[in-house]
Formats: C-alpha cells, structure tokens, sequence
C-alpha cells in the first residue's frame, strides 16, 4: 500500500484528503473520526449500486435513441411518431396530479428578493470572496469603468480621473434613483440636500414614504437606506470626499445591493482532478463558511489581502437598529452523478462517485457556519443549500432526495435541511420537470435553465438523427424559447414563487455590459427572480433590472398564460448541410476549434477552470465547461455526418492553436501548443474531445479532461 493513502474500515482514503477532513473539519464539528468514516463508507455501500445503475440506465436510453435514428435513415423525422417512441421506452414519463412544493426554512435571499445571482470558481480564494462580498456593490463605480457610459464629447476613460466622465455617471445615477425611488415632486437631480426631519421622515419626500428604510452616520458621512421591490440601495452623502464635495447634495455614490446570492462552484467552472484538488475546493468552501476566508495577492507592486465583508448597520425611521448581511447569501454547487475520484476509494478499490463525496464533505463545511459569530450566519434558518447539476429525469433527481438524506443522518441533522437546486439543463430532465421537481418538493429551493449544457444534451442525445444546424441557427430554432418559456410556466406551477428561485442562465461577456444593460432586462421579465452575471460589477449593473421589474408581479401573470411547447422542446434543431457554402463550413469549425482550444490549453496546462477566454475576434467571454460541450459536440455531429472530415478538423484544430498561441503570448506561464503538437497534451485533450466526442456519455467533457490533466500533472512531478 502506497505511503500517501491510508485504509479507514472498507475505505482507502488519499492522505491529503484524509488529513483534511481529520485536522481541519472534524475539530469544528460535533462528530468523532470514526463515526464520521464510518458513515461515508455506509453512504458509499449503500449508494454507489443505485448511482451506477441509473448511470446505466442514461446509456440504455440513448442506445435506444441512436438504433431508432440509425434504423430510419431515408424516413426523414416524424414528430408524432418520435414522441411515441420517447414515451414508450419511458425517456417521458407519465405526469402525475397537479401540486406545489412544500420547502420551508428558506432564506429571504432565494424566497422572497429577486436579483442578480453570481457562479464563481470556489477553488480561486480571490474570486471567491470578491463574489461573496458582490452582496453591495458601487453604481458610481460600474458605470464609470464600463462601457454602459460611452466615451463620446470627452467621456473617455482616463487612467487619471476624469469630471467630464463623472458627470454622465452622476447623471446616470440620479435617473435611476428617480425611476426608482421617486421624489415626490422634482428630480434627484435638483436636490441641495438630502436629510431625515424631527419624525424621522426622509426629506425630500418621497413618492411612496416607505420606500425609506433606515439610515446610519459615521462621523460626517451619512448614508440613507431605500427599498425597491426588495432590494436596497444606499444613498452616500460624504461632503469630504472627493467626489461628494463637487456635487451639490454631496452625494459621494450610490451603491445597491447586487448579487443577492452566490453559487460557489465545486464543478464546472474549477478543474478539481483528484484528492489535492479536491481538498483545497473543500478548504476554501470551508473558509468562506466559517467566515476567515482571506485572499493575499499583488497590486500595483503592493501586497493586498481580502477578506468577508462585514455586516450593515442602520437604524430604521422608528428608531430601532436592525443589520443587513454584507455578504451574498452563498449555494454550493457539488458534481453530477457521472464523476469519480480516487481520494477517497471504496472495497472493492474503485473511485468513488464525487457526487456522493462532495454531499458529504460540503455539507460538514456548511455545519461549521452555525458556529461562528462574527457575522450573521449565512442562514438565518441554518438551512444548506446545494446545487446538484446534470441530473437526468426524475429518478436522478429521487436519488438526489435520497443521497442528502443520509447525509442529514450522518451529521445528525433535521431532514430537509439540505436544500437543493435542480438545474434544468439535459432534455430528459427539461420534459420531465414537474416530476423532477416534485421528486424533492420538500427541498427544492432552485431551478434554471442553461443554453450552453442544455444544446450540448441536445445535440448529443439527437447525435444519430443527421447533422445539426450552424450554432448561431440553433439559438434560432424554436425548442430554445420553448425550453426557456417551459422552466418558468413549470416553476410557477408547482408553487415555486415564494419559495424558490426559477434562474436563467449566464451573460457570457464581461466586457459588454452596455449590451448587457440593452438585452438582460429579458430575464426578469420572463419570469426569472434571479440571473447570472459574470462578475461582481455585472451584478450592480443588472440589479437595475430588478428595480424596473417587479418580478413577482410578472410572475403572476404569467401564471395564467398557456404551457410552453413540449412539441417545440422535442424537434431537435436538425439542418440541411447541402445549404451550407464551403465558407460557412469552415468558419463554424475555425470558430468552434478556436474556442476550444482557447478553454482545454488553459484547463488541462493550468487548471483554471473558468476564465474569459478570447473568441476568434478576440472578444473575451466566460467560459467553462458548458461553452465546451457544446462545441465538441457540434463538430463531432458534423463530421459524423460527413459536414465535414477528419483531415478538415486535424487541419482547423493546428490552424487554430497558432492563433490561441498567438493570443497568450503574453501569460509567462502559457505552454505554447503549435510548437510540437504531438507532445501537448492540451492539444491532444481538445481532438479527443470531438473526434472522441460521440462515445463520450451525454456528450459531457468531463472524462477526458481529467484523464488529460493528470497525465499533465503526473509528468510535472516526473
């Protein structure tokens, strides 16, 4: 037996994790080592047969599926008869009687406000807190360093401060404030100066009185509290501040609450391989839940270290003192069910299923919260809330319900305190969401939808149907708007407004926040309470969308509208390569190649999981492993359907790695790939992914890139 594992019972656990979870966990918790070793390996004996046999059961299916496509070649596709066909091998299952979710204990971040919602890389200590204390956000400061105010008549962006800029933010600011909390006469713009009158009435009055909140001082600043549509903004009156002393209210900013929760990220957007990945993912989910969590790193020459916000203290119009969270309200996002991982292995020897791994581990981190009382808890009720993704179907999401059951008796715990997040991004679970949903209606705190994954499954799961249409044309087709309609109409349903978030899916450019600004209001006017964005600043800039729609009014009405299209979810979007020029062709795989490529070197050579990653015009965009799936697997189509050919792609992938070469000349640490193709294994992990793409299980990248990373880094420890 190796020195760097050890045998605890049935198990053989990796000593890096073992030492982890014995020196840095369990002293926080109430449970002993052998009790808590004891009560993995039964979670594992128990579990890991049924995890397998519904592993089997996604293959069984999408056998079924390839041999009806295959067996029908000439037939052409008949809606009706495909539908009967998913129905018969039980791909659709029976709808079962009409009913709401039951989740109680269920914070009033995810119940009650709408607003922006932040994924983040919990394996990056900096981007985890800087996520975490998103909660609060600077409206001066996101309009003045984006793109939202242009840079025409003097309004550049200058690396000194530049007034002319800063009066078109100030000026930009005070429309917002008067659209959303509106003077009873006048503008913002008008006002000398801002105050509370001997009965604690805010002055200038207010359009609705109680949208005054509270306030607090600290020696010559003054902050004024404001609600809308449950968020708060903050009104800064500093006449000493450089900014506050040239306006005439002294207003120093306006700052709003912004990323209301955060979904730290143990899955797609990290790349956590084996036990030394997985215990510094754990350790710092575990910092940020017992509050200590600090980053230190170098700006401008100078050290800096961040750390947890602190809370907001006010005193509302009674005069009662009440705080406010300065934190995000934070959801873990564990792994699928598909993933092993060697650091911890079971009796028989195998990898253990992650899934099971991070219930179990996330969870005893999320108990030490309850602990600590520097700061208000990161639940009011102690609840836990956990994203579960790629779920396939309802008996996926059951094993799911089952899975965090155990994990409550381990710890000792009231059942349901577990609360979980299905998101809705493979097809089997997209037209099976009201029995996904009502397999954890005790709960379910979170559904959403996901372009990216959810056109991977697509074209994965049609693979064998012919070839599908240009990437740009599928985002056309009607199934997208159907899936995104049919989330909302089946959230609303089963009783999830008031109790659960129904979220949509990520803005994919960081730096195109005036676009942003024009097209993401669409979120929460479907009907979403909650959004992703791609940074903290994003999220101070879509919370004004939640200031303009009231969402659960939306909700509402929307509550009467007709079911979306399950018809529409079901045609898969299928083209006619014969319509497309030799040119089209090629510039759909030199821009599928690129990204790619742009995404695996960084993956597999430094294990970044998530970053923006230039596009083939060099527009930066985030990218995780959604964006590759569905990339990898769009080509695989095409070339299993002769679109194109296995040389075309070999020639496309090497064209390629020059220009992302090209495009990281300047990262001291990138290794570049067009240098000898043969010996990087970035490049070599980006081919397999499409010329192996078709046999990968749902199309997911997973199993190849982490096969390629550790080859990557077995060779760097020799």
């Amino acid at each position: 037996m190796s020195e760097t594992r050890r045998t605890i019972g049935g198990l053989n656990v990796d000593n890096v994790l073992h030492d982890f979870v014995e020196r840095e966990l369990l002293p926080l918790l109430d449970i002993e080592a052998a009790a808590f070793w004891s009560g993995l390996e039964s979670i594992i004996d128990e579990l890991t047969p049924v995890n397998r046999e519904l592993l089997l059961a996604r293959d069984i299916l999408q056998q079924k599926i390839d041999d009806w496509h295959e067996s029908r070649p000439d037939a052409g596709f008949d809606h009706d008869e495909y539908v009967d066909f998913l129905r018969g091998i039980g791909y659709l299952v029976p709808t079962g009687e009409p009913f709401s979710i039951s989740t109680t204990n269920v914070d009033p971040e995810i119940a009650d406000v709408a607003g922006p919602q932040l994924v983040v890389p919990v394996s990056n200590a900096r981007f985890a807190i800087n996520a975490t204390n998103a909660r609060w956000g600077s409206l001066y400061d996101a309009l003045y360093g984006t793109d939202v105010i242009d840079e025409a008549d003097g309004r550049d962006r200058s690396a000194a401060y530049n007034p002319v800029r800063g009066e078109a933010v100030i000026a930009y600011a005070r429309a917002f404030l008067d659209r959303t909390i509106p003077l009873a006469s006048g503008s913002h713009a008008d006002v000398g100066a801002y105050g509370i009158d001997d009965d604690g009435a805010f002055t200038p009055a207010l359009h609705d009185p109680t949208q005054f909140a509270g306030h607090r001082e600290d020696g010559e600043r003054q902050s004024y509290l404001f609600v809308n549509h449950g968020l708060h903004i903050e009104l800064c009156i500093d006449a000493g501040h450089p900014i506050g002393k040239t306006d005439k209210a002294h207003v120093s900013d306006v700052v709003l609450e912004s990323a209301v929760t955060t979904i730290q990220d143990c899955e797609d957007s990290v790349a956590a391989v084996d036990a030394e990945d997985k215990a510094s993912v754990y350790r710092n989910w575990l910092g940020l839940m017992r509050g200590d969590l600090a980053a230190t790193f170098d700006k401008g020459g100078k050290p800096m270290t961040r750390e947890l916000a602190a809370d907001r203290s006010y005193v509302a119009p009674n005069g009662e003192p009440f705080t406010l969270s300065g934190r995000s309200l934070l959801l873990v996002r564990n792994v699928g069910h598909l993933m092993t991982n060697d650091a911890v292995r079971d009796r028989n020897n195998d990898d253990v299923f992650e899934g099971i791994l991070d219930a179990v581990i996330t969870t005893g981190c999320a108990l030490v919260n309850r602990g600590q009382s520097a700061r208000l808890p990161n639940s009011r009720y102690g609840s836990i809330y956990i994203v579960k993704p790629k779920m396939h179907g309802p008996d996926e999401v059951a094993f799911t319900d089952t899975l965090f059951a155990r994990v409550e008796d381990l710890y000792g715990i009231e059942r349901n305190t577990l609360k979980v997040g299905v998101m809705d991004e493979e097809r089997r679970t997209t037209v099976n969401l009201g029995e996904c949903i009502r397999a954890v209606s005790e709960r379910l705190v979170f559904i959403n939808t996901g372009f990216l994954d959810r056109t991977g499954d697509e074209i994965h799961t049609s693979m064998r149907a012919g070839p599908v249409l240009p990437k740009e044309a599928i985002k056309a087709q009607p199934w997208i708007n159907a899936y995104e309609d049919w989330n909302v109409d089946v959230g609303i349903r089963c009783g999830l407004p008031g109790k659960a978030q129904i979220g949509k899916g990520m803005w994919p450019k960081p730096d195109e926040m005036r676009q942003m600004m024009e097209t993401k209001q669409a979120h929460p006017e479907a009907g979403a309470n909650c959004a992703w964005v791609p940074s903290p600043t994003a999220a101070t800039l879509h919370a004004m969308h939640y200031h303009a729609v009231d969402v659960r009014a939306r909700q509402t009405e929307l509550a009467s509208r007709e079911l979306a299209s399950l018809d529409d979810i079901l045609t898969p979007p299928l083209g006619d390569a014969s319509d497309l020029t030799a040119e089209q062709i090629q510039r759909e795989l030199d821009n599928n190649a690129q990204g790619i490529l742009g995404y695996v070197v960084r993956w597999i050579d430094q294990g970044v999981g998530c970053s923006k990653v230039p596009d083939i015009n060099d527009v930066g965009l985030m990218e995780d492993r959604a964006t590759l799936r569905i990339s990898s697997q769009h080509m695989a189509n095409w070339l299993l359907h002769g679109v194109t050919n296995e040389s075309q792609v070999r020639e496309t992938f090497e064209r390629m790695a020059k220009v992302v070469d090209e495009q990281n000349a300047g990262d001291p640490s990138y290794r570049r790939m067009s240098d000898d193709f043969s010996s990087s294994i970035a490049f070599e992990a980006a081919c397999d992914l499409v010329f192996r793409g078709c046999e990968q299980p749902s199309g997911y990248t997973e199993p190849l890139l982490h096969a390629h990373r550790r080859r990557l880094k077995a060779s760097l420890r020799g």
